[in-house]
């Protein structure tokens, strides 16, 4: 057994020698350190206090045992957590005592059983962080009806050969969806995600509004904002569509049919449905990138905030375009300044902005 120490916190572990696993005795990844880091970082960004936060798939309780010792005072009410590994509330009070956190603003709840019934059996949640080993499918709906008016559901999902295409039929059997293998797979699989919660959350008449969503290492993760109203589940729906890509030209679009022919006469490839609106709020996301603590986000904060100000869907890739022209592309930070973009998440040869292909395609013909 080792001690692990991550940010303030520090925890006995036995760690596999291989990769991290759902039958690890204490399950504890230490890759998601950045999205628990994130996460901290997004309450603290947050203007209200008091929350409810239900952590239901604790694992080692890494994340509540941080959110208690890094949260702003007075941003816990109430802090419900959960695992269904034997002994976990007996482990749990364990760690609190070993990091000296002591409950004086907080009253916490702790559960043994499975997460659904765990959300189920408690009030409304003005946060609710889902963090599986693998899928969050079986979680969705139990969280849906929980989250309060303007909460925030907080989602993770690690099954990204789905997402992405690797097994279509998975993508299309666990999210309801036609995934697009290509260099855009990682965008388009978050897009998918995104429109499946948001379906979940239609059910209760809470619309779920993107505040930020982002695909990092082997993992997508969103977090949503509620809000109640059949008018507004309505209108996130409506921004459920098809997106079209050209595998001859290189175009895209968004529509509400799946077969389509672009104009260079070739027929598009489809995927979807899935959410064509924004990945998240930029003034919020700025905010966030402006006030981050944590020196090892700061790169990767600053593109999320940088990419949240262009509202397209989807990015042009220098090296795919590149092999159609038949040219070297231009240097990254020069284009991207010829074409008013951005860098991209999803590509370190990608950038996002509102001009065509063929713009930027006159970009290689200009250097």
């Amino acid at each position: 057994m080792s001690v692990i120490a991550e940010q303030s916190i520090s925890l006995p572990l036995v760690l596999p020698k291989g990769d991290v696993h759902a039958q690890m005795e204490i399950f504890y990844n230490p890759l998601m350190a950045s999205n628990r880091s994130i996460s901290i970082l997004l309450l603290n960004t947050l203007s209200k206090k008091n929350l409810t936060i239900a952590d239901p798939l604790a694992g080692s309780g890494i994340r509540s045992l941080r959110f208690l010792k890094e949260l702003h005072s007075g941003k816990i009410q109430r802090l419900c957590v959960n695992d269904l590994k034997p002994g976990f509330t007996s482990y749990f009070k364990k760690q609190l005592k070993r990091n000296k956190i002591t409950l004086e603003e907080t009253e916490l709840v702790l559960g043994n059983t499975d997460a659904t019934p765990f959300l189920l059996h408690q009030n409304g949640f003005d946060y609710i962080d889902i963090d599986p080993f693998g899928s969050p499918n079986p979680f969705l709906a139990a969280a849906a009806a929980r989250i309060s008016r303007e909460g925030i559901v907080a989602i993770t999902a690690t099954d990204t050969a789905a997402l992405t295409g690797t097994y279509p039929r998975a993508t299309r059997r666990k999210y309801w969806a036609e995934p697009l293998h290509t260099f855009l797979m990682h965008e388009v699989g978050l897009r998918i995600l995104i429109r499946r919660i948001q379906l979940q959350g239609t059910q209760f008449d809470k619309a779920f509004v993107p505040l930020l969503s982002y695909h990092k290492d082997h993992y997508f993760r969103v977090y949503l904002r509620a809000t109640k109203g059949k008018e507004k589940c309505d209108q996130i729906v409506e921004q459920h569509q098809y997106f079209l890509f050209c595998t001859s030209c290189l175009d895209r679009k968004c529509s509400r049919w799946n077969n389509e022919t672009c104009a260079c006469g070739k027929q598009f490839q489809f995927a979807g449905p899935l959410w064509t609106g924004p990945l998240g709020e930029h003034p919020f996301i700025q905010k966030m990138a402006d006030n981050n603590p944590f020196p090892e986000e700061k790169e990767f904060l600053d593109l999320l905030a940088a990419e949240a100000a262009v509202n397209v869907v989807g990015f042009h890739d220098l090296h795919e375009i590149a092999r159609r022209v038949k040219k070297d592309p231009p240097r990254l930070e020069k284009i991207i300044k010829r074409v008013r973009g951005v860098r991209t998440q999803f590509s370190g040869t990608g950038i996002k902005t509102t001009v065509s292909r063929k713009e930027i395609e006159k970009e290689f013909n200009e250097r």
